[in-house]
């Protein structure tokens, strides 16, 4: 099972049905069915909860999205520790270095981003859903040619 940190721009994608989205409804469903791990940073959580608040959608519905997404995901506590981390990070963005601190701290193996070049540093690979999709196919591949 491939475990991947999933950035902010990859939930914006599906949730405000942007270029791509499709794809990250694929790696979803993959991460609904076990195949994937999918983990999200808790201060992910709460801007993304910002946005979907400044897009004027309801509050009830809100809530339900963050529920769902905090169900299907296991969230990452962001601390002390991972914050002075990622201050030592190689990465200029903190929030990014952040990230990456948390994506080591689940032994991810993938940051799953549509902004790769902002994880160029970092020790946790970055990749696109797209990048992601064909891994899983080559993995299903190789897995049945193993029966």
């Amino acid at each position: 099972m491939k475990k991947v940190v999933i950035d902010i721009n990859i939930f914006m994608d599906f949730l405000f049905k942007r270029e791509g989205h499709e794809k990250v409804a694929e790696i979803f469903k993959q991460c609904i069915k076990g195949s994937v791990k999918g983990f999200s940073c808790a201060h992910e959580i709460t801007t993304l909860n910002y946005f979907l608040n400044k897009s004027n959608r309801e509050k009830g519905k809100i809530k339900k999205t963050i529920s769902g997404i905090m169900k299907r995901f296991k969230v990452i506590a962001i601390n002390e520790e991972i914050l002075t981390r990622a201050l030592s990070s190689e990465i200029d963005d903190f929030e990014d270095a952040v990230i990456e601190v948390s994506s080591k701290e689940v032994d991810a193996e993938y940051i799953l981003t549509r902004n790769t070049k902002d994880f160029k540093k970092s020790i946790i690979k970055p990749i696109t859903p797209e990048e992601l999709l064909v891994i899983l196919k080559n993995d299903s591949i190789e897995n049945n040619k193993k029966l």
